[in-house]
């Protein structure tokens, strides 16, 4: 057996200069040492495989280095520097809080902390995955964490801050670590193949950079991969074959496919996509990714924002001119929709084929609009549209249709002189005037039943209060047969009252009564105007204390009711401890 050291390992950082994505903390961690103005606990959290790990080990290895450089680097020539590197250090100790989470794990170390190192200046102790420890390791490691002995340094990593108890937190100097960007990752990928001997193509590297998602270790790990199952070469194809990725040729094929609306290919390519064992939902996605790539592609200033080689960037700028931004936007919409109903849905590639024969539709919509600007329009067609869209605006308004008589007439000579040109114009155009369920002859009918109504005298005949109260029971008698009993209460918990020739009065006890006789005022102003004959008639209500009424709107309220017809419940109530308010 070779041996043989994985890419992650093998190119691990040593110092800070050899971290990568991460120079704002590597060099606040540099300027504290040169400084001496270091916390006793540190706090490293970030996403997996950026380097918080590796970071802390050069701080423990650099902080007890003899012979610091000017740079701020370890000499690795020095007995701290040698011990560590052999991996026998006693001063630097590294515990793995996932499979040391106990308390008498933490019990062990806060016992350790209390002996001074042998050599060097100080121990340090990195604690990793720190989040997996129980809430009482955390408790007990509290107060070391606060009051550490001056020898002692901590350095606790975490993928999972919010994890953490905020006493903890609170404790310690925390960094956050970013992922790493394309760009480094892809530098760093392109440093270790120039290293290995290994001819790797940038268009492949920045797929591999792509699907490691800002981890440095991940893309390692998958670099070792492609190396093992190629010779010595890693190509664009290689990287999609073994990495199970989509070929942008297949989004770019379909969506050629969908502007121009050959719903028979796009069938075949779905089909041949899922034979080939990609997931329709890792398809539809990846349109999505595709789509969005095209809409970065419309604008100079958002096309930065597009992660591709070169060669493929052409492509997508190509592809784009064809795409219409309104296409662009619904078919996002429609992928984003997809993905939402595609767990729910019991038949997901007939989900996925749908959305698109959709996308199609919208794509020849896009071309035949496009497609029709390229024309000269009629004026006689601008005119007829015109005209029956502000008759469609007119109809839903009837109230004003008094005060707008003279443009109506107006239309109506247009209209006239619109039918003599009816011949010339194609019935296409008229399509979306159609949705208009009126007429013209609708509009006029209207017109003039609003016109008479509106001009037809108010009825004013005077009537008594005693005819007032007949009318409103009758109200109060079809109410209760309809079976509104709370109306039917309200309105006559009290007399209504005549205060002046048109205004009633009507005492109601509470808020409720009120409320409920808002929500039928409408059909009782009605009813008392037609059967009094007269238009003027309004109604006023008013809060007395006075009036009792029969509605128990409350639950307490209810059993207050009922105690009064049987008092023997407030003994019942008292001797199981029942509580009226529930």
């Amino acid at each position: 057996m070779s041996d043989f050291v994985v890419s992650a390992r093998k190119y691990r950082p040593s110092t800070f200069t050899d971290v990568v994505g991460q120079s704002a903390i590597t060099t606040t961690l540099s300027k504290a040492i040169k400084d001496n103005h270091l916390a006793q606990s540190f706090l490293f959290c970030g996403p997996r495989g950026v380097g918080k790990t590796s970071c802390a080990r050069i701080l423990a290895k650099t902080i007890n280095c003899e012979n610091i450089s000017a740079n701020v680097e370890a000499c690795d020539k020095c007995e701290s520097c040698t011990s560590f590197n052999e991996q026998h250090s006693f001063n630097i100790h590294e515990l793995d809080a996932a499979s040391n989470n106990s308390v008498d794990d933490i019990r062990n170390l806060v016992d350790q902390v209390r002996f001074a190192p042998q050599v060097g200046e100080y121990s340090i102790y990195i604690i990793d995955e720190v989040h997996m420890l129980s809430s009482a390791a955390f408790n007990a490691f509290l107060k070391t964490l606060e009051e550490p002995p001056k020898h002692a340094i901590f350095i606790l990593a975490t993928t999972e801050k919010h994890k953490i108890i905020p006493t903890i937190l609170s404790r310690c100097q925390i960094f956050d670590f970013k992922s790493i960007g394309m760009n480094d990752i892809i530098s760093h990928l392109e440093y270790v193949s120039k290293s290995e001997g290994i001819n790797a193509e940038k268009d492949a590297l920045h797929i591999v950079a792509q699907k490691a998602g800002g981890s440095l270790r991940d893309s390692l790990s998958m670099f070792d991969r492609l190396v093992d199952s190629t010779d010595l070469s890693i190509t664009y194809k290689s990287v999609i074959e073994n990495l199970n990725i989509l070929d942008h040729d297949y989004y770019l094929k379909i969506t050629n496919q969908i502007i121009s609306n050959d719903v028979s290919s796009v069938l075949l390519t779905i089909n041949e996509i899922l034979q080939n064992g990609f997931d329709a939902h890792q398809f539809i996605m990846g349109l999505a990714s595709h789509l969005r790539d095209l809409l970065v592609c419309k604008d100079p200033q958002t096309l930065v924002l597009l992660d591709k080689g070169e060669e493929l960037k052409s492509k997508y700028l190509s592809q784009s001119e064809n795409c219409e931004l309104s296409f662009l936007i619904k078919a996002l919409r429609m992928c984003n929709k997809c993905d939402v109903e595609y767990r729910a849905s019991k038949n997901q590639r007939l989900l996925v084929e749908l959305t698109l024969l959709k996308m199609s539709t919208i794509g020849q919509f896009a071309s035949e609009k496009k497609n029709n600007n390229s024309q000269i329009i009629d004026p006689a067609k601008k005119v007829e549209v015109k005209i029956k869209q502000e008759i469609v605006e007119e109809v839903p308004v009837k109230e004003v249709l008094h005060k707008t008589v003279h443009q109506l007439e107006k239309a109506e000579v247009v209209v006239e002189e619109k039918v003599e040109v009816k011949t010339v114009v194609k019935e296409e155009p008229l399509r979306k005037v159609r949705k208009s369920r009126f007429s013209l002859s609708d509009v006029m009918d209207d017109k003039k039943e609003v016109e008479t109504e509106l001009n037809a005298p108010k009825k004013s005949e005077n009537f008594t209060e005693s005819r007032m109260r007949e009318v409103w029971m009758l109200f109060a008698e079809k109410i209760n047969k309809e079976g509104k009993m709370n109306l039917f209460i309200t309105l006559t918990s009290s007399d209504p009252t005549l205060e002046e020739e048109t205004l009633i009065n009507l005492k109601i006890s509470n808020d409720a009564q009120e409320k409920i006789l808002d929500e039928n005022k409408i059909e009782l102003m009605d009813h008392l105007r037609t059967s009094l004959n007269n238009d003027f008639i309004s109604l006023k209500t008013e809060l007395s204390e006075d009036i009792k009424s029969d509605i128990p709107y409350t639950p307490k309220d209810k059993f207050i009711k009922m105690t009064e017809e049987n008092p023997h419940l407030n003994t019942l109530q008292q001797k199981l401890g029942l509580d009226p308010d529930y």
